[in-house]
């Protein structure tokens, strides 16, 4: 009985105590459902994203796409992106088209002349340097749900 009770303040205390600082986690269940949740908030361009947490250099969001995205160029931070549901192209490499810097560090274009094709479904996940030219390809009618870890090299 004196190691239940033992065991039991042990578990209260560190429910109380709750996830380390700066510790945060998201299970597959939670990002497949993001589909269904920005689905309704997609925008003119075809994309609807939700920011999920900003730690220091990095952040984690998710993105929801119906159709393609605009060429990007990012001069200063890393993508990861976490295939959730949905199958798209990816296009890295080459350059972007018509570029014009859009924010700071941010250039975007049409498309991209000269880069190379990668399908993307469930279960990927790519890890696309700063300064790579990428464009996420999405075919009408279908749908694509990513969550994309963004990581500052400034």
């Amino acid at each position: 009985m004196k190691i239940l009770k033992t065991a039991l303040i042990g578990a209260a205390m560190a429910l109380a105590a709750g996830n380390p600082a700066g510790f945060e986690i998201w299970k597959g269940s939670q990002l497949k459902g993001f589909e269904k949740k920005l689905a309704p908030k997609v925008n003119a361009q075809k994309v609807a994203t939700e920011q999920l947490a900003k730690f220091g250099n990095h952040l984690v969001m998710v993105a929801h796409r119906e159709g393609p995205g605009e060429a990007e160029l990012h001069e200063t931070q890393a993508d990861v992106f976490i295939v959730q549901t949905g199958q798209a192209t990816l296009v890295v490499g080459g350059e972007v088209v018509g570029g014009k810097t859009t924010a700071p560090h941010e250039i975007r274009g049409a498309s991209i002349r000269g880069g190379e094709k990668q399908p993307l479904g469930p279960g990927d996940v790519v890890h696309i340097p700063a300064k790579l030219p990428h464009q996420v390809l999405v075919d009408s009618g279908k749908q694509f749900t990513y969550a994309i870890v963004k990581i500052d090299s400034e």
